[in-house]
């Protein structure tokens, strides 16, 4: 599988400030890649570092403002930070000196509250050596809490850390599941059906279909592409037929009427869904749609930056497609990324998701899970699309047999 940089598994470095946090970064990496000072509050917001572990591959490293900063700015420096935890496939708490306090435990019930495992760094061991005493303070917080003493100027401790991150990452962090490879058999046939419109980049296609063709190629199946114009010719006259069908989720009602009723069809963003979204919540937060009244709000997540157009599928298309199915005034706000929701979470009747191509499926949970915890219905983009034009059973029917009682979500 594909994956940016944005998609491959985030590790997170928190603690107060001075504790070394930036120093760690490098001594992971064997070179000079965040900046170092003595000055306590170097780092003002998260920054993103990319290297690679052994066994692991490609992960990115959060370098994230003390958790103890202060003044009318550092208290947004530390919101910030505390925004960053949910993004996270692991945690690693600096502290130095023997110190472990409220800053501390504030941290770690943050960490167990988003269900992210952690490992605690004593650093600067060089100056002061853990104590047992502070390990067990440490370990009465949480018993089974790994604790390394680490020098980030000497090196020392770097094997031990890396061992332990490779211990206690999540597989699932960096080992991605497949996108169709429990649908297809070796030699099979996938047709992908891949608009080029006015929002297709140019000279490329999107992310979805480049993991779609590229996971389908993984799982020895024959990947054949083309645009919704060519797509009727073609399937007349494909034999065998193809044993599925992915389309993009836009033009879901003329890939219905294109694609054979006996060959399943489904789009990229319910791929991705199933993939690395909240699918069972998904399931069961989309025919919400049809209860939505008059001057409900729906917040639409979006999660990559790219240039906003006439038909953007999130801020246009999708918002006139809800307010045209339900007959509803409704209201819409549009979060991309980190960005702060313009309202409390529980003013939403309804939140839709994209695909999330860029992110990783914890980035995707932890996202969601305000929405969830509150009760407030979630989908996805593909999902939404598939219920207002009529034709969500047969776009998640391939994937029912993954659940127990189809029913309840049909």
């Amino acid at each position: 599988m594909i994956k940016g940089k944005e998609s491959r598994p985030h590790i997170g470095i928190f603690g107060r400030r001075n504790q070394g946090k930036s120093s760690i970064i490098n001594a992971l990496a064997g070179q000079e890649i965040a900046i170092v000072s003595d000055q306590a509050g170097t780092t003002t917001d998260p920054v993103k570092k990319t290297m690679e572990i052994h066994g692991i591959g490609p992960v990115v490293l959060i370098d994230t403002a003390g958790a103890d900063d202060a003044g009318e700015l550092g208290t947004k420096r530390v919101s910030r930070t505390f925004e960053i935890i949910s993004q996270c496939d692991l945690a690693l708490l600096v502290i130095s000196q023997n110190k472990f306090g409220k800053d501390e435990t504030d941290l770690l019930n943050r960490f167990k509250e988003d269900a992210i495992p952690s490992i605690v760094v004593h650093n600067k061991s060089d100056f002061e050596v853990l104590a047992e005493a502070t390990r067990r303070q440490i370990q009465s917080f949480n018993p089974n809490i790994t604790v390394i003493d680490f020098s980030a100027i000497h090196r020392q401790g770097v094997d031990d850390l890396l061992r332990a991150i490779k211990h206690i990452i999540p597989e699932t962090a960096y080992r991605s599941t497949s996108m169709v490879g429990d649908l297809i058999k070796y030699g099979d046939t996938v047709l992908l059906i891949a608009p080029i419109d006015i929002e297709a980049p140019e000279g490329r296609l999107i992310l979805p279909q480049v993991q779609a063709i590229r996971d389908v190629l993984d799982n020895d199946g024959i990947a054949v592409v083309c645009k919704e114009k060519e797509t009727d010719t073609f399937i007349r006259r494909m034999n065998p037929k193809p044993v599925l069908a992915i389309t993009d989720s836009q033009i879901f009602l003329k890939a219905d009427a294109m694609i054979p009723p006996e060959v399943p069809l489904t789009s990229f963003s319910i791929l991705l869904a199933r993939q690395k979204g909240d699918f069972a919540n998904y399931l069961q937060g989309t025919p919400h749609i049809d209860k939505l009244r008059d001057n409900d709000r729906i917040l639409i997540l979006e999660s990559c930056t790219h240039h906003i157009s006439c038909d953007d599928i999130g801020r246009v298309k999708i918002p006139r497609w809800l307010t045209t199915y339900t007959g509803k005034k409704l209201l819409y706000d549009v979060v991309t990324g980190l960005n702060r929701l313009p309202y409390p979470i529980t003013e939403y009747s309804l939140v839709v998701q994209c695909g999330g191509c860029v992110l990783t499926r914890r980035q995707i949970i932890g996202r969601l899970k305000p929405a969830v915890d509150a009760g407030i219905p979630v989908t996805n983009y593909g999902m939404a699309i598939a219920w207002i034009q009529g034709i969500y059973n047969r776009a998640v029917s391939p994937f029912l047999k993954e659940i127990s009682d189809p029913a309840n979500y049909l």
